[in-house]
């Protein structure tokens, strides 16, 4: 069960890096569109534009909730790095605990309003704003999830001892 489930964790990780080069590619694409279009041809094209922003939400917050490690993460971690386990695993705690009331909190507002949001739609392409800001409902759970799994961790004390911020960007 175990080595299945991490096989199958394995791929989905694969297919969600996957889903953002893609998102990447596309948004470059749309860009270099634009400058042609615009100083080359002298013919601007507003849902260039409105792609480009549409992909950069949906690349941040997709790769933010399903493909981010928590050591990649970006953080100023010079104190949490220099505490003891006892402390790192404190701070573990209270930082889950803060974040998944705030979220916890803030989902059924984020929710309704992104609900609402079906009323509007994008200036060129027209697509709905539900759909568009849905991304940001998903990223919300998946913070919860990813600070609950987190904040259990540290209540058993199986989080990382050592702490090597050196390798967090480099995924060592």
């Amino acid at each position: 069960m175990h080595q299945g489930f991490t096989t199958i964790a394995g791929w989905l990780y694969r297919r969600g890096e996957n889903i953002l080069a893609a998102m990447l590619a596309a948004m470059f694409a749309v860009f270099i569109l634009q400058i042609v279009f615009r100083y080359l041809l002298n013919l601007p094209i507003g849902w260039t534009n409105e792609v480009s922003q549409v992909l950069w939400v949906w690349l941040v917050l997709f790769g933010a909730a399903f493909v981010l490690r928590e050591e990649e993460e970006i953080r100023f971690d010079l104190i949490y790095a220099s505490a003891g386990p006892k402390l790192r695993r404190a701070m573990m705690l209270l930082s889950a605990a803060a974040l998944i009331l705030l979220y916890g909190t803030s989902l059924p507002a984020v929710a309704d309003y992104v609900t609402f949001m079906k009323v509007e739609k994008s200036a060129y392409l027209k697509i709905r704003f539900d759909w568009l800001f849905s991304i940001y409902v998903a990223f919300v759970v998946a913070v919860l999830i990813r600070y609950l799994w987190l904040g259990w961790q540290a209540m058993r004390g199986t989080l990382p001892d050592n702490v090597d911020p050196t390798k967090a960007a480099s995924g060592v």
